[in-house]
């Protein structure tokens, strides 16, 4: 695989970021690029930093196919975001650049290896484009839905058991890294927040409504089960894919952003996460298992060998929600991701699916 280094350093804040800086940090790919001039479209300068610019470029830039407008990802906000910066960059450099895949398209990666974690992507700027982009509010339907697990499935079947993956030892492994494994640890003090208010009282099952912290035994029973237990091959996880990370192209082709959370690992991660965020709880009663073995066709029909059947997909689907919990119960409001519905829909589920005792807990 590629290891493309940071030929020139990635600035640490946005002052360094520039039509010069940018310049010579794409002529290790580009030789004899210019960047002549950019106007500034769009800043969101958070935990990690989006930056939409227009860019005018000489004639060996258009030449090699970079539109005008594209969108410039790092870390420029200085946020302690461990290494998701990087991660995402290796994606694209290591992942991305090889296949049709249903992500954005990019046109320069670069990463640091040192404590930084810093890393940078230029890609295709999607809102010029007349698409959509996903938000936890959305009422998707089943149908949608169904061309969401299908686009999961282009994801999970393109690296299905590949030596490409395994390869990858700068991959962190789904569950096992401490990111996923202590998620709810880091971001309990938000999850507290949210249990207490009146709002999530009203829906959280008795097991959970008058001790948080139950949810620590049942997060450790479901990274258990997927760090000894569960069965399947290896594939390209994405890590977080709600509907609020996925934008759908004026075609319908559904694709899916925010790669900081890839991992290597067991696709179910990712159908569970997906799938009781986006239904309602009826529609996820009624659909559930016909959503998961459409899924699994779509899988098959990348060419991925020795799929699971879907009676062993399902008891892994029955343990998947804790992770779903233990991510949205501590999600802020005011991060941009509207929670409370999504909540109840994922403590739903795992009543209807029997989580608690799938996972071996007792309360």
């Amino acid at each position: 695989m590629a290891t493309i280094t940071a030929p020139t350093p990635i600035p640490a804040t946005l002052g360094g970021v520039t039509p010069d800086w940018l310049t010579d940090i794409l002529q290790s790919r580009y030789p004899g690029i210019v960047v002549e001039h950019w106007e500034v479209v769009y800043l969101r300068n958070s935990h990690t930093t989006k930056y939409q610019v227009k860019l005018r470029l000489n004639d060996i830039g258009r030449a090699a196919g970079i539109p005008a407008n594209v969108c410039l990802k790092a870390n420029w906000a200085q946020f302690d975001s461990k290494d998701i910066c990087r991660l995402e960059a290796r994606f694209y450099e290591n992942f991305r650049r090889l296949v049709d895949f249903p992500a954005p398209e990019y046109y320069f990666a670069s990463w640091a290896d040192d404590a930084s974690g810093q890393g940078f992507v230029m890609m295709e700027d999607l809102s010029v484009e007349g698409g959509k982009f996903g938000h936890s509010t959305d009422h998707m339907g089943v149908e949608e839905a169904a061309r969401g697990v299908a686009s999961l499935a282009k994801v999970h079947g393109a690296f299905w058991d590949s030596p490409t993956l395994h390869a990858a030892d700068w991959l962190p492994v789904s569950m096992v890294t401490t990111t996923d494994s202590e998620q709810l640890r880091m971001m309990y003090p938000f999850a507290e927040k949210n249990h207490a208010k009146a709002e999530y009282q009203s829906f959280l099952p008795s097991w959970i409504k008058g001790d948080l912290s139950r949810l620590h035994v049942l997060y450790d029973a479901l990274t258990k089960f997927a760090t000894t237990q569960e069965q399947g091959p290896y594939c390209l996880v994405h890590g977080d894919s709600h509907q609020g990370n996925s934008y759908v192209r004026p075609n319908g082709e559904r694709v899916w952003l925010d790669w900081q959370l890839v991992r290597k690992g067991r696709p179910i991660r990712d159908f569970t996460y997906f799938i009781l965020g986006a239904l309602t709880i009826e529609e996820r009663r009624a659909n559930e298992r016909d959503l998961l073995n459409h899924y699994r066709e779509s899988l098959i029909a990348t060419g991925a060998q020795n799929v699971p059947d879907l009676d062993m997909l399902w008891e892994s689907y029955r343990r998947w929600p804790p992770y779903a919990m233990q991510a949205w119960i501590a999600n802020m409001d005011e991060w941009g991701q509207i929670g409370a519905h999504i909540v109840e829909r994922i403590f739903a589920a795992g009543e209807d699916l029997k989580t608690v005792e799938a996972l071996g807990v007792t309360f």
